[in-house]
Order: structure tokens, then C-alpha cells, then sequence
């Protein structure tokens, strides 16, 4: 009776799992600037592998294999927005513009400032 709970539960994990990688790909494909398709790819794309490395957790039942991925699931949890945040200031700061239709740029009076103290290179 467990087991059969467990294999539904993790064909569900799967199937949630996969969509939210859909949406991901989606978003890379349809999102006009490059940050908000670094935004759907680093935050879809999250969910929907730590959704999956559960579902296997649950399907495999060892403690071995389920703490292998839990482990990969805190690993993704700590590296993929910290990644892309990363990426995303170090795109402004080489000239990637925002989307016409973005309503507000925060890191503009950050980056101003920056420039006019001479902690971004002024070379171009």
C-alpha cells in the first residue's frame, strides 16, 4: 500500500517537475530581454529539478540515494539565484540594456554612482 502511494507521489513530483522545466523553456523562448529569460530559466528552472531530485528521492527509498539528492536539491537551491544574479549584474554592467517595456531599472542610479566613483571601467 506504501509503495503504490510512493509511486504516485513521485510520478506526481515528476510531472509537477516537468511542467515548471516547460515553463522554463517557454520563457527562455518567449521573454523579450535577456533578464527576464535569465529569470524564468534560474527560477523555473529550479523548481522543476528540485521537484524531480525529490521525486527520485521518494521513488528509489534508499537513504543513501535519497540524501544524494536532497543534497543536489540544497545545492541547487544555494547556487541558482546567487548564479544569476551574478550574470545578471555582470550583463548590465557590459552594456545589456533592459526591455523598452520594463517598468523600472533599479541598478541604473546603482550603476551611476558606481561609474562616477570609478568602480566600473569607464574604457568604450
Amino acid at each position: 500500500m506504501i509503495d503504490g502511494a510512493a509511486d504516485y507521489l513521485a510520478g506526481a513530483l515528476i510531472i509537477v517537475g516537468a511542467l515548471f522545466a516547460l515553463v522554463a523553456s517557454v520563457g527562455l523562448l518567449r521573454l523579450p530581454d535577456l533578464y527576464t529569460r535569465m529569470h524564468a530559466a534560474s527560477k523555473a528552472g529550479t523548481v522543476g529539478s528540485c521537484l524531480m531530485l525529490i521525486a527520485l528521492a521518494v521513488h528509489i527509498g534508499e537513504p543513501a540515494t535519497a540524501l544524494r539528492a536532497l543534497a543536489g536539491v540544497v545545492f541547487f537551491l544555494l547556487t541558482a539565484p546567487i548564479s544569476a544574479h551574478l550574470l545578471a549584474k555582470a550583463a548590465y554592467s557590459a552594456g545589456y540594456r533592459m526591455w523598452e517595456g520594463a517598468v523600472s531599472d533599479d541598478l541604473a542610479e546603482t550603476a551611476a554612482v558606481a561609474k562616477k566613483n570609478g568602480a566600473i571601467g569607464t574604457e568604450g
